[in-house]
């Protein structure tokens, strides 16, 4: 048994795998404390992109000093939003429900009849009923959210503001008496920050480009509510291609109440023209060669994370996969987009 055992330490792959199922398993075990983890995970990776982002431009500038004068920031932010900006969102939210009733009350009695010859009144009470749970269940969660947001941001508060102290501890589990385990607990982190963290990171850029975008041209076609529509822009734009598709339906729905089929047709314009900028300019920019997936394999991965990890898996599913990727050694880099090479005819 001890040779056993020697042998698959001896193997760093399969000593790796065994690791890596390891560390799945416990991730598993503690996922009702995903939100948090997750949380945590990107708050402080972001924190801590910008302290080095800041010190390579004033060197002399303490680590805590950057930290400490951004979470200062951060908190009198969150402090304007819950005060000042929330209540606007919410008032902004309820006009947009409040017109579309109204209007389709009003005009759209052919769309109701076109709807009853073709869904049954059962299942009409059905999905109501069940987008009804959803509604309730998301409004309960509310609370426990914001108590786990909060709680993320001083996790993070405390692992930044003694970041070099915290770097310099955990390199002493690298020399303890489980220093295989340990090494290869470090392996997986890196991979995964310079994964999943870097992916992340990216598609932040990506949804703010697309929210600014996206919210000058609603202010040129005079749309109401634009504060709250740029808002639900910039949360759809964090996942990964589908966002700016999916954003496409409750605009129209938005603009077929103010301007009709027109404002329509401007809304499909401009986001066929964002999802080129995004596609072509955007993704090659920010993402680099993190991902470089196929489209198919973007949505199919979106799908099954959607599936198992629920709304977190729309934004996390990409970078689990790439991350995946990269531990098993698939080199994405060496695919070419050259088209194939013709094959020379063959002389008569």
């Amino acid at each position: 048994m001890t040779n056993v055992w020697e042998k698959i330490k001896g193997n760093d792959f399969v000593r790796r795998m065994l690791v890596l199922v390891g560390i799945i398993a416990i991730l598993y075990w503690v996922r009702p404390m995903m939100n948090l983890i997750l949380f945590t995970f990107i708050f402080t990776f972001l924190i801590v992109k910008w302290v080095r982002l800041i010190q390579r431009c004033f060197t002399k500038v303490p680590s805590w000093i950057i930290v400490l004068l951004t979470y200062v920031v951060l908190i009198i932010l969150v402090y304007l939003t819950i005060t000042r900006y929330l209540p606007v969102l919410v008032n902004q939210i309820t006009k947009i429900v409040n017109s579309m009733v109204k209007y389709y009350q009003h005009n759209g009695g052919t769309i109701i009849k076109y709807v009853h010859h073709y869904v049954s009144n059962a299942t009409i009470v059905s999905q109501t009923r069940h987008w009804m749970g959803i509604l309730v269940t998301t409004l309960t969660n509310v609370g426990a959210l914001t108590v786990t947001f909060f709680m993320s941001l001083i996790l993070s508060f405390f692992y930044t503001i003694e970041l070099e102290q915290m770097n310099s501890f955990s390199r002493l589990f690298l020399k303890s008496k489980l220093a295989w385990l340990f090494k290869d607990v470090h392996y997986f982190g890196k991979i995964f920050v310079n994964t999943f963290g870097v992916v992340i990171e990216a598609q932040f850029f990506i949804a703010l480009c697309n929210t600014a975008i996206t919210t000058i041209c609603l202010i040129f076609m005079k749309m109401p509510q634009i504060f709250a529509l740029s808002i639900m822009v910039f949360v759809l734009s964090l996942i990964p291609v589908a966002g700016v598709i999916i954003s496409l339906f409750p605009l129209s729905m938005v603009a077929f109440t103010v301007g009709g089929w027109r404002d329509v047709i401007y809304i499909l314009i401009m986001i066929t023209c964002i999802h080129m900028l995004e596609s072509y300019v955007l993704n090659p920019k920010f993402m680099s060669s993190r991902t470089e997936l196929p489209i198919f394999y973007t949505f199919v991965i979106l799908v099954f994370s959607e599936h198992f990890f629920g709304g977190w898996g729309l934004i996390v599913g990409v970078p689990i996969f790439t991350f995946f990727l990269d531990v098993f050694g698939v080199q994405r880099d060496q695919v070419k987009k050259e088209s194939p090479k013709k094959t020379p005819k063959k002389a008569n």
